[in-house]
């Protein structure tokens, strides 16, 4: 299964959530039971400082998950553009990198 490209924009300091449909090649839903995810956004890949996504799964079955980060992070994130990742880890503990892309993070004036 090969990454797919998706940008997203992020308002700094405030509460961010995108939902993604996790699919197979064929376009099917991937079946996400057993598996776990982890995201982090990075001013670029050899960054040491990361920003810490939460993935939850809204249907597993469906390949639904849910990929938010709070205001008390997002208020600490300078604006300007990051790279972030959306990561798999089957039941057999294959790791597959699923979503990736670019997220622009927005300055705020009263946040």
């Amino acid at each position: 299964m090969s990454a797919i490209n998706i940008n997203l924009i992020m308002e700094q300091g405030s509460d961010y959530e995108v939902d993604f449909t996790i699919r197979n090649d064929d376009g099917s839903a991937l079946n996400l039971t057993g598996y776990t995810a982890e995201s982090v956004a990075k001013k670029h890949s050899s960054s040491i400082t990361s920003y810490p996504f939460s993935v939850t799964f809204d249907d597993r079955v469906a390949g639904e998950i849910s990929v938010s980060m709070a205001s008390t992070t997002t208020g600490t994130m300078s604006e300007g553009r990051y790279m972030y990742d959306v990561v798999l880890t089957s039941p057999s503990s294959a790791k597959s990198r699923v979503i990736q892309g670019n997220l622009l993070v927005n300055p705020g004036v009263t946040l």
